[in-house]
């Protein structure tokens, strides 16, 4: 599936600035318009001039709007596409977005628009290491506001403290938002912290961004080694390690605290940890995964893209967006990485040059995806990084959890 610039994009600007509706209530039009805007934008205006287009008042309202939502939300979402009252209603999963505005502008066109019989499920990592995750996880928190029994944003590694200060969206807020920076980007933090952790579909069908989760009940504590700078960091192993980890339950899960910014990988509330960094594996059971030093490895989710999969020769490439794992009788495990083209900003010459897929899960079970696999748009609007590429090379690399401080609720409360 081919993709390309949108009809008009670089010719005569759409409405700017983007005003709040005067009734309150945000319409189809109106995200079409705002999606309009930001693409334009993105491809006329430097970055610092995004206040002019999107003004403090209306990403305010966006972001509140969104996060009372949001926290309302369990931490697992039961998604029960066959009480909807249409027996042909859809399904469409998204993977990692990672910034990437003019692909997720391209998929959500090329699926079909989030409707009453199309519901969404984005599976997390809207921000960092491409240029546009402010506008990316905005248009998505529209999307949300607009028709939120049938938008669901759930939470990805990324959507933490920690990632966004080393991968590039702490710094793309501050050079947009200038001295309002800093409160733009705890607003967002907030609603990071009320992103559901994972989805039930169909009663058939879960998906999450890392993948599944130990009992906390059960679980051994998982200490990290230093390593050394520019090298991966090992988990050092604990004679508790040889505890044998037992499979977590829903019970547990809806009953974690998902409203932290950076998970531990030890102690107490293991679980949101689990589910967000986790990685398949093709070795049976669960297994600490210490190679992240967080999160576990499981005998087979969006959360490894091209550039992770070129290190598990076990497991197969990430060229067209999506792999199957496993297939079993009771099913498959399925990873689906929705950024094409990934990263956006790269040391080395030779790229991946991968595709992006999504997919649609159809009636009557739902269980059988339908995998799209589609280009990046280009040619992508000239700008620079916000973060250093050349020395973080991927997710895995200068990984040093250890050092990221837990932002509660409360200094986040301050820093309105």
């Amino acid at each position: 599936m081919e993709s390309s610039i949108p009809d008009g994009a670089g010719t005569s600007p759409p409405p700017i600035p983007l005003e709040w509706p005067q009734d309150g209530d945000l319409t189809l039009e109106w995200i079409r318009a705002m999606t309009a805007t930001l693409d334009w934008s993105s491809r006329n205006l430097p970055p610092s001039d995004l206040p002019s287009v999107l003004p403090i008042p209306v990403l305010q309202r966006l972001l509140l709007s969104a996060s009372n939502i949001l926290h309302k939300e369990p931490n697992c979402l039961r998604i029960d596409v066959q009480d909807c009252g249409d027996p042909s209603a859809t399904v469409v999963v998204v993977g990692d977005v990672h910034g990437q505005l003019h692909d997720v502008i391209f998929l959500l066109e090329d699926a079909g628009f989030p409707s009453e019989s199309r519901f969404f499920v984005f599976n997390g990592d809207y921000v960092d290491r491409g240029a546009w995750g402010l506008e990316t996880f905005l248009l998505l928190l529209a999307w949300k506001i607009f028709i939120p029994h049938r938008v669901f944003l759930l939470r990805g590694n990324h959507e933490s403290k920690y990632c966004t200060a080393v991968y590039g969206f702490e710094q793309e807020v501050m050079a947009k938002y200038g001295d309002r920076g800093p409160q733009v980007y705890r607003r967002c933090l907030r609603c990071f912290e009320g992103l559901p952790l994972a989805t039930v579909i169909a009663g058939s069908v879960y998906t999450a961004h890392g993948g599944i989760f130990r009992s906390e009940a059960a679980a051994p504590p998982l200490k990290r080694a230093k390593g050394k700078k520019g090298g991966r960091k090992k988990a050092a192993a604990s004679g508790a390690d040889k505890k044998p980890l037992v499979l977590g339950s829903f019970d547990e899960l809806l009953k974690a605290r998902r409203t932290v910014l950076d998970p531990p990988w030890e102690g107490s509330n293991l679980i949101p940890g689990d589910v967000l960094w986790s990685d398949p594996s093709l070795i049976h059971g669960i297994s600490p995964n210490r190679e992240r030093g967080i999160g576990l490895l499981w005998g087979l989710t969006s959360h490894e893209g091209p550039d992770a999969r070129d290190k598990r020769h076990d497991l197969s490439g990430m060229d067209h967006g999506y792999t199957i794992d496993h297939e079993v009788d009771s099913g498959k495990s399925v990873t689906v990485f929705s950024a094409p083209d990934y990263p956006q900003f790269q040391a080395s010459e030779e790229r991946h040059n991968n595709r992006g897929a999504y997919i649609v899960l159809h009636p009557p079970d739902y269980a059988s995806p339908v995998f799209h696999s589609f280009e990046a748009v280009r040619p992508r609007p000239r700008v620079g990084a916000y973060y250093n590429f050349e020395e973080v090379i991927d997710s895995d690399e200068e990984l040093d959890l250890g050092s990221a401080r837990p932002l509660t609720d409360a200094s986040a409360d301050e820093a309105e």
